[in-house]
């Protein structure tokens, strides 16, 4: 068991966390969630010893072992892929090499043999025998091939490290696991696998994600950081922003008899209980939803931004028509002879294992760069904005955000475009903010006030949800959801992708497939 203990941490003026007092009990996974700058990281930091709070502490249950995913992909540059697995667990580690270097010894000693037979018992009682093929498994299982094992980890690619370091946090079967963001940078196959683990694993797990989907399948507790507190809730994300949005109704509905409010919240909890994953921690899931009662959900004090594209014009019959489009970057062939349909009704999510290939397809489709090969053919009711992966270079002119915007507006009138960063949460002074100054996630916003004012029947997302907090990719699911013209993107978001999209175009090695169905029920036939 891990438990924080009136753990308060301020830096001046600011008051990050105050009074924070939480039990983490074994068989549980908490999804610590929380807006951009609540805290989530930093507290997963004072929870491993890495910062120390201001007043409390932190208890870990005496002979339990913590395991923290590591966020420095080249920390460990200089060892074997398999030694940095085995690093997991340090004591185990550390006694591996005590014991290679006594044995290394020329003039081997009684007292060597000595602390060696301590050694070899404590490695004993450590399943220290099976480390090395216990380490292998899990690279297996995670995709890293035998081959790389003994590498060292400069000599493997970027997107391998993130694996080994994800291996490296699981090894050794950690009494607690702390994640900080762990599906970043992962592929689907590898997400799956590590849900399926986390679904399984019998200790305690605290994870910080941005991915919806990934939280509904694993956590059995939301723990939602909010002005300097965090209250603990059973079940998922959503049924933790479904019963928050109810409270809120509620409370707004003051009138409404409790009994009936009661009701619907008994309603909605037996809903969720029925709709269990198929997670071991199902039946205890199922027991704490029927504890909850009304006053223990609280509606959220967080904003969420208003995400609601409107197109001028109704979109024709026809389309598009993508017709043989090749192109090479930087010597390298990235599009060949790809060619698609798209219609009327299409919400398109397009799949590749090629990252660039995405972005280049997104760029000629959006008219930013051409095809060296192929054509586009339009329908002329037709009217496109796009959203770029890397949007810097929309931020260079030295302007307030409300000037920014105004350049993309039909109407110049300061109130009205203000109107748009109103409901991005741009409101007062900060819609004065300089551009040139706005984080990640501000930028995204502002990108989704111009396709907002765009008033496109056709728009194109590559990856929108980076840098956005939870809110914000909320919002932004329901924006694309009720939009009423044609879409064509890319996310890593399980949960947009698969509650958005309605056909599925995958240009993985050059060959194109498409398919009329949901992303869940395509990655299903692509397992079989």
């Amino acid at each position: 068991m891990l438990l924080s203990n009136g753990v308060t941490l301020r830096f001046g003026k600011r008051v990050l966390f105050e009074d924070v007092t939480i039990k983490f009990t074994k068989g549980n996974c908490y999804g610590l969630i929380g807006a951009n700058g609540a805290g989530k990281s930093t507290f997963l930091k004072i929870l491993s010893g890495e910062i120390e709070p201001n007043k409390g502490e932190v208890i870990l249950d005496k002979g339990e072992r913590l395991s923290v995913l590591k966020q420095d992909h080249y920390a460990f540059e200089g060892y074997t892929v398999i030694d940095t697995v085995m690093m997991g667990n340090s004591e185990l580690y550390k006694i591996m090499k005590e014991k290679d270097a006594i044995y290394s010894k020329p003039d081997f000693s009684e007292e060597d043999g000595m602390k060696a037979a301590k050694l070899e018992e404590r490695f004993a009682e450590l399943d220290g025998w099976n480390a090395e093929s216990d380490a292998a498994k899990l690279l297996n299982d995670l995709g890293i091939d035998t081959d790389l094992h003994y590498k060292y980890m400069s000599e493997i690619e970027a997107k391998d490290k993130v694996k080994v370091l994800l291996a490296q946090a699981l090894f050794g079967n950690p009494d607690v696991l702390l994640l900080d963001e762990p599906t970043n940078d992962l592929d689907i196959k590898t997400i799956n696998w590590l849900q399926d683990f986390l679904i399984d694993f019998e200790n305690t797990v605290i994870v910080v994600s941005h991915d919806r989907y990934f939280l509904n399948k694993v956590c059995t507790h939301i723990a939602d950081v909010d002005f300097g507190k965090i209250k603990v809730y059973p079940g998922n994300y959503d049924f933790w922003y479904e019963s928050s949005q109810l409270a809120l109704k509620q409370m707004k509905e003051a009138n409404k008899k409790k009994e009936e409010r009661i009701k619907e919240l008994q309603e909605f909890i037996a809903r969720f209980s029925a709709n269990a994953s198929k997670s071991k921690q199902a039946t205890s899931r199922k027991k704490s939803l029927e504890k909850i009662e009304l006053d223990e959900i609280k509606p959220s004090n967080r904003k969420y931004p208003y995400i609601d594209f409107k197109p001028d014009r109704e979109q024709g019959k026809e389309i598009l028509e993508v017709k043989n489009i090749s192109k090479t970057i930087n010597g390298e062939k990235v599009l060949d002879n790809i060619s698609f349909t798209v219609k009327r009704e299409d919400k398109i999510a397009l799949l590749s294992d090629n990252e660039i290939a995405k972005t280049v397809l997104f760029q000629i489709i959006a008219g930013e760069i051409e095809p060296d090969e192929g054509e586009l053919i339009w329908g002329t009711t037709i009217t496109k904005d796009y959203f770029p992966k890397d949007n810097n270079y929309l931020f260079e002119q030295d302007m307030s955000i409300t000037d920014w915007l105004r350049q993309y507006s039909k109407d110049p009138d300061e109130t009205y475009v203000r109107s748009f960063l109103g409901r991005m949460l741009f409101s007062g002074e900060e819609a004065l903010k300089k551009v040139t100054v706005l984080s990640g996630g501000e930028k995204v916003r502002c990108v989704l006030s111009k396709l907002m004012l765009s008033g496109a029947n056709f728009l194109i997302f590559d990856e929108p949800t980076n840098h956005l907090d939870m809110e914000s990719i909320t919002a932004l699911n329901d924006g694309m959801q009720k939009y009423k013209g044609i879409l064509l993107f890319t996310s890593h978001d399980h949960q947009l992708t698969q509650t958005v999209a309605n056909k599925i175009i995958d240009i993985s090695n050059n060959n194109v497939i498409v398919r009329e169905c949901t992303y869940d029920e395509y990655l299903e036939e692509q397992s079989k």
